[in-house]
């Protein structure tokens, strides 16, 4: 129950055992053309370009960074904890003029006050962390993405905890960029960066004045393997993770046989379920209200008293699996469990009694 990698179907997990196969053989293709397909509907980007490269999330960070910013680009980042950090500290290496607009742990930043940041001066992107995996705040993208379009400025979205487990129109939202990686909502093992990117950013990186900084994630060299392997033709640049993408096409297949909106309203309820049962045991969640905590984690504080690697080692004790903290400063204050992909109300309860019991164990007496 940690917030990635989640639990994997056991589906995809065959798909991914088979014997592996050529990057250029039909079937392969096949399964790389119509996963693109559907990254677009599980986006909810029709008109939206797709990519699936092998990496990890913080290499889908850097080739939307590495693609859209030019030395002296001015870049506003809107911060809500560990991850919105780590991406101005990315965008500096690529010689951008980075601003930092960072919340207190536990809230978002008022769009009042990215809308004034943006008068200031010409910005070129904006970027923002959908679900912080550090804290589990959830921020709302449509606003933002409003600003953007009103502003000329080009939206990131760190979607590496929300994509398939978060609501996300890409589109009607007006966000330039989605990205994720495989091991969260979208239930793949480790190994699959993954993005979405309008055709306003596709031309802004046409556009460039300077060669992208980074070779291996310049989409000059993977978008013509993209469209190749959508119009089932062979192409090459760098070998995929052949295993991986088919595990993915089976993945986005029960995703969107489950259907968008039920998944989104299961990810909801469930989550919903666990933090209520966590205020029951009289645990006060990081995120300072419902309305702007994550569906696919929870990040509850350990009551006063519980020495937080006293609690973790209760926890192994059980057959349930939590993450400790992930901020520098806090880490020993706070757990994190992750409830997203494949995860059902069973586990749930299963991880609420492991807590409560750990939590006894602590010394610690429960409200139930």
């Amino acid at each position: 129950m940690i917030p990635g990698p989640v639990e994997f179907e056991p589906a995809v997990m065959r798909a991914v055992g088979m014997a592996t196969t050529s990057h250029v053989a039909p079937a392969f293709i096949e399964a790389f053309g119509h996963s693109l397909e559907m990254m677009r509907e599980v986006w909810m980007s029709p008109s939206g370009q797709p990519f699936i490269i092998a990496g990890t999330g913080t290499l889908a960070m850097d080739m939307a960074g590495s693609n859209l910013t030019e030395p002296g680009d001015n870049v506003l980042v809107i911060s809500t904890g560990y991850f919105g950090d780590r991406y101005a500290g990315l965008l500096k290496r690529y010689g951008a003029d980075v601003t930092l607009l960072k919340a207190e742990v536990g809230d978002v930043v008022k769009v009042s006050a990215i809308e004034k940041e943006l008068r200031k001066k010409r910005y070129r992107l904006l970027t923002f962390t959908h679900v912080d995996t550090s804290t589990a705040v959830r921020v709302d993208p449509e606003p933002i993405g409003m600003l953007g379009e009103k502003y000329g400025v080009l939206t990131i979205l760190d979607g590496v905890c929300s994509v398939a487990g978060e609501e996300l129109r890409q589109d009607e939202w007006n966000i330039d960029v989605a990205f994720t990686a495989s091991q969260k909502a979208v239930g793949v093992p480790p190994g699959l960066a993954l993005m979405v990117v309008s055709e306003r950013a596709m031309e802004a990186w046409r556009n460039r004045k300077t060669p992208v900084g980074n070779y291996y994630c310049d989409w000059s060299n993977w978008l013509p393997v993209m469209r190749a392997y959508e119009e089932r033709r062979p192409s090459y640049f760098g070998t995929p993770a052949v295993n991986l993408v088919a595990g993915l096409e089976v993945s986005l297949d029960i995703i969107l046989k489950e259907g968008m909106e039920r998944r989104i309203a299961r990810h909801s309820n469930l989550a919903h379920e666990f933090r209520t049962a966590m205020h029951d045991l009289g645990l006060k969640m990081i995120p300072l209200n419902e309305d702007i905590s994550a569906s696919t984690l929870s990040a509850p504080w350990y009551p006063e008293g519980v020495d937080g690697t006293a609690f973790m080692k209760a926890i192994s004790q059980s057959d349930v699996i939590l993450a400790g903290g992930l901020l520098p400063e806090l880490k020993d204050k706070y757990f994190r469990v992750g409830h997203m992909g494949s995860v059902t109300g069973g586990d749930i309860l299963v991880t609420v009694a492991s807590v409560r019991n750990a939590l006894k164990s602590c010394g610690y007496s429960p409200g139930i």
